[in-house]
């Protein structure tokens, strides 16, 4: 069983990894989805939400964008990460167990939030 965690706005693929409004869960075995909960961001820290999404057990990240810095830490502890997702949570999660959905590089870095995208 391996469990992933999609940075979302209620069940859509959220742009911001930090300041998303809560994850989407998503526990599978066999290739499928068996088991789904959402929980609210704790809240947005350097370094904090990959120790705890780390300490939920989610080993694949999924989001519209996130920080260089959040990356490395996820990378750090063997977790893999997925940018460049939008759309329904649901759907990006099935689509990457597929093999659709691959990292497109969207690191957040060139646009307004600068500053706020550094995990």
């Amino acid at each position: 069983m391996i469990k992933i965690a999609v940075a979302s706005e209620n069940d859509m693929v959220t742009e911001h990894f930090g300041h998303c409004k809560n994850f989407n869960i998503f526990e599978i075995e066999d290739g499928k989805i068996t088991r789904s909960e959402t929980i609210t961001n704790p809240g947005h820290r350097p370094g904090f939400l990959p120790n705890f999404l780390n300490g939920l057990g989610v080993k694949v990240i999924i989001s519209g964008g996130i920080g260089s810095g959040a990356i490395d830490l996820f990378n750090e502890k063997g977790i893999e990460v997925i940018i460049g997702a939008s759309g329904d949570a649901k759907t990006a999660v099935e689509a990457y167990l597929h093999g659709y959905l691959k990292s497109s590089g969207s690191v957040c870095n060139q646009h307004h939030h600068n500053d706020e995208c550094k995990e």
